[in-house]
């Protein structure tokens, strides 16, 4: 299926000019939902100007009023010879200059939650250096003390589908290896919408770094230990006057 010209501009277009589904956007633009979510809650494709897709002859108004009256139509795109082939991206990725600083968090939550992905799928998907996911994996990152998992499709490095797509060719190539999941790696795995849900990890401060195995609870070595008996009436003898004085008298 073709996409419009300038999908996510059309996309911002859509979502503040009709009451259209964020499914139905989804589906029209080649987008996931949750991406269309995020466009409207500011949270993607922030300062992109809305491309108007009836102005420029791709989408017909009746196909737009058809969409808002029943949420399970789908809006077709009129045949634009210049939009075929939107979808193959040519040459790298290239990720705005406002998003760079977010690619190492990006990096850190691929590495956590999905981690039969290879450097080289991380790599595409958010566009940096294999030095660099090496680094985090490694966690010898120079500022690995700062970093935090964030979800690239929230970040807008990119779209649900691709990094879908890319999660599941990584379970296809793992199970044609032979390799089984274990289940802690099972358990890491979340979707985006859980992922965006969650608040982030409480950090230890930087004072008392390091205490984070420390007990107060009895260890198995103090049961080795030799117990002193404590006679209770000895905390209840008290000194005779005349030692006291003696004491004093030196």
């Amino acid at each position: 299926m073709n996409k419009p010209l300038m999908a996510k501009a059309t996309a911002v277009w859509l979502v503040d000019n009709t009451t259209l589904s964020f499914k139905q956007i989804g589906d029209f633009c080649g987008m996931h939902e949750l991406e269309v979510q995020g466009i409207a809650d500011g949270d993607v494709a922030a300062g992109v100007k809305g491309y108007d897709p009836v102005a420029s002859n791709q989408l017909d108004a009746e196909e737009i009023k058809k969409g808002e009256a029943s949420a399970t139509y789908k809006l077709r795109l009129k045949h634009n010879p210049a939009a075929e082939g939107e979808e193959k991206r040519r040459g790298p990725r290239y990720t705005p200059l406002s998003k760079r600083q977010d690619r190492p968090n990006a990096i850190l939550w691929l590495v956590k939650f999905h981690p039969e992905l290879a450097d080289a799928q991380i790599a595409k998907l958010v566009g940096t250096t294999k030095p660099t996911i090496t680094s985090i994996r490694e966690r010898t990152h120079w500022n690995i003390q700062n970093m935090q998992p964030i979800d690239p499709v929230a970040l807008g490095l990119c779209r649900q589908t691709e990094l879908d797509s890319a999660v599941q060719k990584a379970a296809k190539k793992r199970a044609a290896d032979g390799d089984v999941m274990t289940d802690d790696e099972r358990r890491m795995l979340v979707s985006t919408e859980t992922s965006l849900s969650m608040g982030d990890e409480p950090r230890l401060p930087s004072s008392i770094a390091g205490l984070e195995n420390f007990s107060l609870s009895k260890s198995d070595d103090d049961d080795d230990q030799p117990q002193r008996e404590v006679d209770a009436d000895s905390f209840f003898n008290l000194p005779d006057s005349n030692e006291d004085d003696e004491e004093e008298d030196r």
